[in-house]
């Protein structure tokens, strides 16, 4: 048992302990989630400014590039012949005016141009004064827009600079040849390819220096492209201006993770990283951080950089169809929490106050609470001993431990009342149980109404009780009484015979028929019953019944099977005869559900059992009375293999005195698998069984070879009479003919002769019926008239003879065989090991007359001896009980051997039970001593056991088996039991007894 079970601490102490570790557990968890929602506060306002600020970033961004993508939109709209045009007018003053305008006004826009799809060009360049940008075009001081155009003159294209002030007035100009492709540029190929806004990756200007990209779309008709240079250059002071007072950081990114903008403040960027600087080779750890994480980064993400906590915030802004920027800001978390630590110092400071004010409240609370729960346990604890003496009186200015203190006064007095009515429910209740065990265990009839009726007697603590059952008349009848005076044999009927109305005068009888119980406390003052019934039996047998208690006995299906009825409860202190307590009844009627649902079972698992018997009795008696070539077989084996079953657990001595059947249901098993034991014979065929000549099938087809050789006959005859019509000598002819007819009759007795099926067959004699059966003669009629369906299909594949038709006097035709069907094969998992015959049946003449042994061919035997693979087949198909799980072993195995050489399955003798060998040594005595066997002579005794013991010296039977049957007498008694007298003769039984010993 573990140590703190055993520990036993003072209340007062243990309650001080727990308040004061609530109260500090309260104010930690509270302050710990006060912090801890303070950091979410800074957290969420660091979220929501730099949220703001990626937002304003990215809007600003979008802006600028949508304005642009408008403005090359609508003019990309005219078709190239327009811009044309316009190149062919370029002295005009104040060409493009349109463009000079939003060059004006829209400064982030570098330039816009358009290229055609001949190698023109047009641009215009807003210079707007740039240094820079005048020395790379070689313009004059004061450029405010340069214009280019690139010509074709003849061969040869020539590009032409025209310089402009900022009132568009001409400066100057310069042509050269041009050597400038507007269709090998990315942005024309693109706008070309794909319809719609077009834009290429950032890049720097040449001419300017500064960061932009190209806004391109194919003009309209498809015969050229209107660009725009847009420089990102002025979104750099709009990024580091959108930061405000802020520390943090803001950069602008493409698709390709280039870094296009990039500001940090609060001295959070040491230095700028190169304009377009891959993201991968940055060294900045904050955009490390972007290379680490992905990007866009999660809203409102919180990363660790340099040991801080940062927020990151991103949007994505799409420039075209293919091409994205992505807008990054971040800044400290800890820049946001100056007011909130502020506030979390005061909490602490003023949760600290608390706690000290607390703790000596708590303590004294629970010193004056732990004295008025001290007398409740001491009591309690007297209670749980089962001590209900002393009284406590406890008063608390508590509230609960007085309301407490008087309901322990409450439940203590229940306690001690329910208690002792629980031990007598206690009491009951085992004993109720114990009997569901014992109804459940027990098997005897008699047994379990002596039972039934004890258990019930104690339960009420009754003088008296009986036990009525319901007859299948319609009455009821006394089956037990507790008292040792006879029992009535009277019956008392539920309705009265002549009228059929319900006989009340008992009150049995209104239980039975009403279902109800019925308890009676006085029989002298009852007025609600008739009890002259009870009366009259009180009279009869000189009892005085005072209290009754009557039960119904209902089954699980509703049908009342029995009363119980139990008389004058006694007072355990007097003995005097009470009344029956009401709180007794329940009790009562689960004893009498508990008795009629296991008088229920019982009475089914009879009737079942008794049902089966019945029809394994049936199915013997069917199979011996389907031939009288089987006989009485399957009804006195079982008999025998029973005889000698029980001298083999009568044995205590030998091979066999450890062989017993400990239980009727063995003996059960043992004698349904004896009845079975030929049950398979129901599927062989009856001609087959009664075939007692060889050529025998439905019928004896000998009178079919009597009828060819009177035809033979005849023929010789009419062979007489026409030589002596042709003048012949008489004599001669006479003579000729009855040699004949002398050498037909002798062919035909031979024939018989061989039908009849003896011990063996000469060689010689199936030479001489080959000879016999070659005669021929003429058949003039069709022999495939008046043929089943099935005789017509074995002759579907020969051709039918001429008439008249030369016919052998016996004949093997290949229409006499019947092949064996697929669906006759036999399951692998039945573990058969014989040999199965090709053909179903050979009904071939010659064939069937030449069977060496019996008058069964190869293909018949095979069919009587199959009869024990079906009947393990259809005993195994049989949904058999635990305790008849052996019958299909019992049955199956009486034609194996010792040696391995039986059947069907070919059992060694460690396979073979000692019931299997018993079996075997059954079926081979009553066959050879049958005397009801049409086909053989019954056997006398002596030579029974004779060939018997030279099946044990083979092993083909179980030597021990066989010599218990001798010793045991067995054969003796079985013979005086069902053998004529004249079979019984004398036997030495210790000349063989010595024989199998020795062999």
């Amino acid at each position: 048992m573990p140590a703190w079970r055993g520990l036993r601490v003072r209340f007062h102490y243990v309650a001080t302990a727990l308040l004061v570790v609530l109260v500090i557990a309260l104010m930690s968890v509270f302050l710990l989630s006060v912090l801890h929602r303070f950091e979410e506060m800074a957290r969420e306002h660091a979220r929501a400014v730099f949220a703001q600020v990626a937002d304003r970033n990215a809007l600003k961004l979008q802006e600028t590039l949508a304005r642009a993508g408008r403005v090359v939109g609508a003019h990309a709209a005219f078709e190239a012949p327009a811009y044309r045009a316009a190149l062919s007018r370029l002295d005009a003053d104040a060409p493009l005016a349109g463009l000079f305008a939003e060059l004006r006004v829209n400064p982030q826009v570098y330039g816009f141009y358009v290229g055609f799809d001949d190698g023109a060009f047009l641009q215009l360049v807003g210079v707007r004064g740039n240094a820079g940008v005048i020395a790379a075009l070689s313009a004059p001081a004061s450029t405010w827009f340069a214009l280019r155009s690139i010509t074709a003159d003849g061969a040869r294209r020539v590009e032409t600079w025209r310089f402009y002030d900022e009132a568009a007035h001409e400066l100057g100009r310069r042509s050269a040849d041009a050597v400038y492709l507007p269709q090998s540029r990315p942005w024309y190929s693109a706008a070309m390819q794909r319809a719609g806004l077009q834009a290429t990756d950032p890049y720097v200007f040449q001419s300017s220096g500064e960061l932009g990209v190209t806004l391109s779309q194919a003009l309209a008709g498809g015969q050229g492209v209107f660009g725009a240079d847009l420089a990102l250059g002025e979104l750099a002071a709009f990024v580091g201006a959108s930061l405000g007072e802020w520390p943090g950081g803001v950069a602008v990114l493409d698709g390709a993770q280039r870094l296009l903008l990039y500001h940090a403040s609060g001295g959070l960027g040491a230095s700028r990283p190169p304009t377009l600087q891959p993201l991968t080779s940055a060294d900045d750890p904050f955009l490390g951080t972007l290379r680490a994480d992905g990007l866009p980064p999660a809203s409102g993400s919180v990363t660790a950089v340099l040991g801080r906590d940062f927020v990151f915030a991103g949007q994505e802004v799409t420039v075209a169809a293919d091409t994205t920027f992505q807008v990054v800001a971040f800044a400290p978390v800890d820049a946001f929490a100056g007011a909130i630590e502020r506030a979390r110092d005061d909490l602490v400071r003023v949760s600290a106050l608390v706690l000290c004010i607390s703790l000596p409240i708590a303590f004294f609370a629970a010193r004056h609470a732990s004295r008025t729960l001290g007398l409740l346990a001491r009591d309690s604890e007297r209670v749980m001993q089962m001590d209900f003496s002393g009284a406590v009186e406890v008063r608390s200015m508590f509230y609960e431990i007085d309301t407490l203190s008087e309901a322990h006064r409450t439940m203590k007095a229940s306690i001690q009342a329910r208690t002792r009515a629980l031990n007598e429910a206690l009491d009951k209740l085992e004993s109720l149980v114990d009997n569901g065990l014992r109804l459940s265990a027990e098997r005897d009839h008699e047994r379990l109404l002596a039972h039934i009726l004890g258990v019930g007697k104690r339960l009420c603590n009754a003088d008296a009780a009986s036990l009525l059952m319901v007859t299948p008349e319609g009455s009821l009848r006394f089956a037990l009484r507790s008292r040792n005076d006879p029992l009535p044999q009277m019956e008392i009927p539920l309705h009265d015979p002549h009228t059929g109305a319900p006989n009340e005068h008992f009150v049995a009888v209104w239980v039975a028929l009403h279902r109800q119980t019925v308890r009676i406390d006085d029989t002298a003052t009852e007025t609600r019953f008739d009890v002259s019934g009870a009366r009259g039996m009180d009279s009869a047998t000189g009892y005085r019944t005072v209290s009754m208690l009557t039960v119904p006995m209902t089954s699980s299906g509703g049908e009342v099977i029995g009363v119980l009825q139990f008389l004058n409860a006694t007072d355990p202190e007097t003995g005097a005869p009470v009344a029956f307590p009401a709180q007794l009844v329940p009790y009562v009627e689960a004893l009498a559900s508990q008795s009629a649902v296991a008088l229920d079972n019982h009475n089914l698992l009879d009737s079942q059992q008794k049902l089966m018997d019945a029809l394994v009795r049936l199915v013997a008696g069917a199979i011996d009375a389907k031939s009288p070539y089987t006989g009485g077989h399957c009804e006195r084996v079982p008999e025998l293999a029973v005889m000698l079953a029980e001298a083999a657990c009568e044995a205590d001595s030998g091979p066999l005195a450890a062989f017993r059947f400990d239980s009727e249901e063995e003996w059960r098993e043992f004698r349904i698998g004896a009845w079975l034991h030929d049950c398979g014979k129901v599927t062989t065929p009856e001609y087959v069984v009664d075939k007692a000549t060889k050529l025998e099938t439905i019928y004896n087809r000998i009178h079919e070879v009597r009828t060819r050789f009177e035809v033979l006959l005849r023929d010789a005859e009419i062979e007489r009479l026409q030589r002596l019509l042709q003048g012949e000598d008489a004599e001669a002819a006479n003579t000729a003919f009855a040699a004949r007819k002398a050498r037909l009759q002798d062919e035909f007795r031979f024939v018989a002769e061989c039908n009849i099926g003896g011990e063996a067959m000469e060689q010689g004699h199936q030479a001489r019926l080959r000879d016999i059966g070659g005669q021929t003669w003429l058949r003039h009629f069709d022999d495939r008239l008046g043929l089943s369906q099935d005789e017509l299909r074995r002759r579907a594949d020969l051709p039918a003879a001429g008439l008249p038709a030369v016919e052998t006097l016996l004949a093997d035709h290949p229409w006499q065989v019947v092949p064996r069907p697929a669906a006759q094969r036999f399951d692998p998992r039945y573990g058969f090991r014989v040999r199965v015959p090709e053909n179903l049946y050979n009904f071939g003449e010659l064939y069937n007359l030449s069977v060496t042994r019996g008058t069964l061919t190869e293909e018949e035997r095979f069919k009587i001896n199959e009869h024990i693979m079906q009947t393990i087949i259809m005993l195994d198909a049989l949904p058999l009980p635990r305790q008849l799980a052996r019958v299909p072993e019992y049955a199956g195995t009486h034609h194996e051997t010792l040696t391995g050489s039986g059947y069907p399955k070919g059992l060694a003798q460690e396979e073979l039970s000692i019931p299997a060998r018993i079996m075997a040594v059954a079926d081979i005595f009553e066959a050879l001593t049958a005397a009801d066997r049409p086909y053989k002579k019954a056997k006398p005794l002596s030579e029974a056991i004779a060939i018997l013991a030279r099946l044990a010296r083979q092993r083909h039977v179980d030597p021990d088996v066989f010599a218990l049957f001798l010793r045991s007498g067995v054969y003796l008694r079985y013979a005086q039991r069902f053998l004529d007298p004249a079979q019984i003769d004398d036997v030495d039984i210790d000349h063989y007894l010595a024989e199998v010993c020795t062999a």
